[in-house]
């Protein structure tokens, strides 16, 4: 069975040149040097803060970049700070589950396509069989550095911090926020699975000739039937 998809090569932009780094070396007396140490530190503080704006000034989707760690780090903010503002339990759940379908959706939707050129989704065909369809981008045209780099940072770092929360929950015995984490691992662990296999995928596929013009899609093979069991014993287990 044959998908239609809207190719890649269309949706997504090519990387700016690489910004040149000029290092410039520190020439001068021990007196320069010792005048200059005060300085330094204030450069380096100076340089700390504007770690951001460089960043998205490097990226080629600023934007989408944003809206990445946005919606991510307002769920965890939202999580881990709604007991300072509210007691209402059921409206601190409700906004921490809103944003975490907002991350899900974006993330796979948005930012996979824009920052690193891969997307993926799960299909059934007419026999009632499910399974993960990968699609990729031409290799010829890579992604930016910065928004990769950006990208699987945010990507494995995060199921990361909901994991250190889960247990946090059960050390503390916060039994009424565990159903929240555990979804909102499933969420995030869900997007780490899936891109690293549609990257894992599109890797051997171009390697081995196999990609079309100017995208490509296929079934992820033993990937995507992993992938469907990590989601369906997950999913299984939250809502029974």
């Amino acid at each position: 069975m044959s998908t239609q998809t809207v190719p890649l090569l269309q949706t997504i932009e090519p990387d700016d040149p690489s910004a040149e780094n000029a290092n410039k070396p520190n020439v001068g007396s021990q007196q320069r040097q010792n005048l200059a140490a005060s300085p330094a530190m204030a450069s380096n503080h100076n340089d700390a803060e504007s770690a951001l704006p460089s960043i998205l000034r490097q990226s080629a989707h600023p934007v989408v970049l944003l809206c990445l760690y946005f919606f991510r780090v307002a769920a965890i903010s939202v999580y881990i700070l709604c007991g300072l503002f509210t007691n209402n339990y059921v409206l601190s759940t409700v906004v921490v589950v809103v944003l975490l379908a907002m991350d899900f959706w974006n993330c796979r939707n948005v930012a996979g396509r824009r920052l690193v050129g891969l997307r993926f989704w799960n299909q059934i065909d007419e026999d009632g069989e499910s399974y993960w369809v990968f699609e990729s981008r031409d290799p010829s045209r890579p992604a930016n550095p910065v928004d990769s780099r950006m990208f699987w940072i945010a990507i494995y770092a995060f199921p990361l911090c909901w994991l250190l929360l889960f247990v946090v929950s059960i050390l503390r015995f916060n039994l009424s926020f565990i159903p929240i984490v555990v979804l909102a691992l499933v969420f995030n662990v869900t997007n780490a699975v899936g891109f690293t296999y549609a990257d894992r995928d599109a890797k051997q596929r171009w390697a081995s000739g196999v990609a079309g013009s100017g995208w490509n899609s296929g079934i992820g093979g033993i990937g995507g039937q992993i992938m469907t069991s990590v989601v369906k014993n997950s999913i299984g287990k939250i809502f029974g």
